[in-house]
């Protein structure tokens, strides 16, 4: 008579085995994401708030994560995974606005080279940008691309030193 192996019998069974049990997905994949998606570090103003918490055992994602704004202020970002069939939402710190602490400096000075990220549903493109005003983190300002010098200026509000965004949503 054959002695079965445990690994083995419970691989008869269909039940997974510890070896072949699939990995959980690693936080920091998550945070490293969500900064790439804001442009901001983890505390910084406009990134996340906190790390992911490290106890959170969520399935590995055989895709990659999709990420979009979350609340009409803009104070979370969802991060999914279809295919594992998960979603959380990280919330985001939020950018000082003028009069406030930290708010009110000029970020961008007019005539500065920055990017312009412009966000819409499921897509997040970026230039480079010549700024027409000047203007602190919140404001809105008039930009034009560098490469065409004909094109009229667009608004666009400052996300940080050397960075606007336009959403259209």
């Amino acid at each position: 008579m054959h002695k079965l192996t445990i690994p083995f019998a419970v691989g008869l069974l269909g039940l997974p085995t510890p070896a072949l049990a699939e990995t959980p997905m690693d936080p920091a994949e998550i945070d490293r994401a969500v900064m790439q998606f804001t442009g901001a570090a983890i505390g910084q103003p406009g990134g996340a708030r906190l790390a992911v918490d490290r106890r959170m055992r969520l399935n590995a994602c055989g895709a990659p994560l999709q990420l979009e704004w979350y609340g009409s202020n803009r104070d979370s970002v969802q991060v999914r995974c279809p295919d594992a069939g998960w979603r959380i939402y990280v919330a985001v710190a939020q950018l000082p606005q003028a009069g406030e602490p930290g708010g009110g400096e000029i970020a961008i000075s007019r005539g500065e080279t920055v990017s312009i990220i412009v966000e819409g549903g499921g897509f997040s493109l970026s230039r480079q940008a010549v700024a027409m005003e000047e203007g602190a983190v919140g404001s809105w300002i008039k930009v034009r691309p560098t490469q065409d010098k004909k094109a009229d200026p667009v608004r666009a509000q400052v996300v940080r030193p050397g960075q606007v965004a336009v959403r259209l949503r």
